[in-house]
C-alpha cells in the first residue's frame, strides 16, 4: 500500500515538475499545453502508483531492507524521462532571456539529464 502511494506521489511530482518547467521557460504554457498537463496528471498518477505496486510485487523476494530501492529507482527514473520530454520542449518559441533555445530552466541540475 505504501508503494502505492509514493508511486501516485512520484506521478503527481512528475507532472508538477514539467509543468513549473514549462511555465518558467513559457514554452507550450498557452491553454493548449496547460490541458495537456491536466490531462498527463489523470494518466500519471494512477499509472507511477501501479508501477510501483508491480516493482514491489516483484521484488519481494529480495531481503526487507532493500525492497524500496527498486522502487524508488524506477519512479526516478520516470520522473527523469518524463521531465525530459515533457518538461524541456526543445526548439519550442519560448522565453530566450529565461531559458536558452532548449527550454531547461536554469534552476535545473546540469548533471541531471534533461
Amino acid at each position: 500500500m505504501a508503494a502505492a502511494l509514493v508511486g501516485a506521489v512520484a506521478g503527481w511530482a512528475a507532472v508538477a515538475l514539467a509543468s513549473h518547467a514549462r511555465a518558467y521557460c513559457d514554452a507550450g504554457w498557452e491553454a493548449g499545453g496547460r490541458f495537456e498537463m491536466a490531462f498527463l496528471l489523470v494518466l500519471m498518477v494512477p499509472g507511477c502508483a501501479v508501477l510501483a505496486l508491480l516493482i514491489a510485487f516483484l521484488s519481494r523476494p529480495l531481503p526487507l531492507w532493500s525492497r524500496p530501492v527498486p522502487v524508488l529507482l524506477v519512479l526516478a527514473v520516470v520522473v527523469l524521462v518524463f521531465f525530459a520530454s515533457k518538461g524541456t520542449l526543445d526548439g519550442y518559441p519560448g522565453n530566450l532571456e529565461r531559458c536558452g533555445p532548449d527550454n531547461v530552466p536554469p534552476w535545473w541540475p546540469g548533471w541531471l539529464p534533461a
